[in-house]
């Protein structure tokens, strides 16, 4: 298997299979990404993220304003949290 591989790196042109991987089986083919919620629970999510964002910024304003110790900003995590996960789920159609 050694051998394989040094002459993978040497030669870039060369087919070569090692176990069940082929170069040339795998051109062409491409994963498909089909989402499985609706374009409306989509809008529903990304707008879920960005009123979570929102309001962790209201937040952070508020406790920099009032100069809170700076471990409150901790409670921070949760919102930011949500929003972050609205965003991705809106993102990866999920």
């Amino acid at each position: 298997m050694q051998a394989q591989l040094n002459a993978r790196f040497s030669e870039p042109n060369q087919k070569i299979n090692i176990g069940n991987f082929s170069t040339e089986d795998n051109e062409g083919n491409y994963e498909v990404c089909i989402a499985n919620i609706s374009p409306a629970e989509r809008r529903k999510r990304l707008r879920f993220g960005i009123m979570q964002f929102v309001i962790s910024f209201i937040i952070l304003a508020a406790l920099l304003f009032f100069s809170v110790d700076k471990y409150w900003r901790l409670i921070l995590y949760l919102p930011l949290g949500a929003a972050f996960s609205g965003y991705f789920q809106w993102r990866d159609k999920t």
